[in-house]
């Protein structure tokens, strides 16, 4: 992996992720400029899978890039994802079992291309929040309790 830009730290908190998958975005020069910027909002961001087999990513605020002029992108348009059939295709199984949706993990770059990590993933129920959070609690308590021992 590459030099992070912008990580959901909601998704892990809201889903359990099952599976990662590594997609390449369309994007346009404006939004790849934003990218480095890291000028980007992920809430409520999705993956849609539509009829003709093509992944889009839907709700992420890409901002407009400040030096740009009136070739400016559009900050909240669908962008296409670059995958393969059989990645697509396995992503589509997966969603069409109950409960499971395609959210993006993070943005990164990987040799000046910036890249996407999906994680296909199922809703946490609230109990399931307030196990994970105690489970993060008690272990930050253990580290605590060790590092004053020494």
């Amino acid at each position: 992996m590459g030099d992070d830009l912008v990580k959901n730290k909601k998704a892990f908190h809201q889903y359990q992720i099952l599976e990662t998958f590594e997609a390449g975005i369309e994007l346009k020069g404006t939004e790849v400029k934003s990218c480095r910027e890291r000028s980007i909002a992920m809430t409520d961001a999705y993956v849609k899978i539509d009829d003709d087999g093509q992944a889009w990513l839907l709700n992420v605020n890409i901002a407009a890039y400040k030096y740009g002029n009136q070739f400016n992108h559009e900050p909240e348009r669908q962008r296409r994802l670059l995958l393969h059939k059989r990645e697509i295709r396995k992503i589509s199984q997966m969603i069409g079992e109950k409960g499971l949706t395609v959210v993006p993990l993070k943005f990164y770059l990987v040799k000046g291309r910036v890249k996407l990590q999906l994680g296909v993933a199922r809703g946490k129920s609230h109990a399931d929040k307030r196990d994970t959070m105690r489970k993060r609690q008690d272990e930050m308590d253990t580290r605590r309790a060790v590092a004053s021992r020494r």
